[in-house]
């Protein structure tokens, strides 16, 4: 049984990182607007199909997994710069009326270009078989897949925390007006921290293809998800979204031991819990 657990660790630890990594685009996106991101998982089907039409032309893996970064990202560009740009000064529910029809919309683009039959993409060869950890067997693709996204993670981390683009961000998420006062573009910097956001979701589609598959709505489990790891982490806080999606692949993973059946609703009320017990999530301050 402890080495039915351990493994169990081991992949909720892998898929965790592509929770956390797709929460982590939806915090910042979060934090800089104050507005969730209702179109966050169609960003991460669209990255998905993107990764599968760039692999089917004949480019190569780590390209096609660029370009599901590179994609969605200009898309969100597009959206936030030509449509929630224009509702800054209208009332709340529009800009979230406005999010949930760009979904509908990606959503029914992805049906009309690529059809609504799911599509499957196998790993590279150099990511077949397993890696063999003694007490159990870890498919290569999905060690991949979580050290993928916790490089991207890192990546990103540094430049939020390296960067005079970093600074500006964590500066329009905590003190917006402060920034204004000191020079700061916030318009300009929205626009980015929305295209960076909308990237990260895209990305961590084309990683998940050639586990799971794509159809146009997988983005709706995913965001589910992502809702969940950022209300535990804390809104608006970013490292909040890392370790709540670790948390949250973990207790999904080690809980198909014992309950199966469960898995999925027990991470709803881990949220709940948390939501009582500190309203605010795990690492927010507000």
């Amino acid at each position: 049984m402890a080495s039915l657990i351990a493994a169990q660790v081991v992949n909720g630890l892998m898929i965790g990182m592509l929770y956390a990594l797709t929460a982590f685009g939806l915090s910042i996106i979060k934090g800089l607007l104050n507005v969730p991101n209702f179109a966050h998982g169609a960003f991460y089907a669209f990255g998905a199909y993107v990764c599968f039409a760039a692999h089917k032309v004949g480019l190569p893996f780590a390209l096609a997994l660029a370009l599901s970064f590179v994609v969605p990202a200009l898309l969100g560009v597009v959206i936030e710069k030509f449509g929630l740009t224009r509702l800054m000064q209208a009332p709340y529910l529009y800009q979230l009326l406005f999010l949930f029809g760009a979904a509908l919309v990606m959503e029914q683009l992805i049906i009309i270009i690529w059809g609504a039959e799911g599509l499957s993409m196998s790993p590279p060869d150099v990511f077949q078989g397993a890696f063999d950890l003694g007490f159990t067997v870890v498919p290569r693709y999905l060690v991949f897949n979580g050290l993928m996204a916790g490089l991207t993670i890192v990546a990103v981390y540094l430049l939020i925390e390296r960067t005079r683009f970093g600074s500006q961000i964590r500066a329009g998420i905590d003190k917006r007006e402060m920034a204004q006062c000191l020079g700061v573009d916030i318009g300009r910097l929205i626009t980015a921290g929305f295209g960076l956001g909308a990237g990260l979701a895209g990305f961590s589609g084309g990683l998940v293809l050639p586990l799971l598959g794509a159809t146009a709505t997988m983005g709706n489990d995913m965001m589910s998800i992502a809702f969940v790891v950022l209300v535990i982490g804390g809104l608006g806080s970013i490292y909040g979204a890392i370790a709540a999606g670790l948390l949250i692949g973990v207790i999904q993973s080690v809980s198909t031991v014992f309950v199966p059946a469960a898995s999925t609703v027990l991470i709803y009320v881990v949220m709940v819990v948390t939501l009582m017990v500190r309203p605010q999530g795990l690492f927010g301050e507000r």
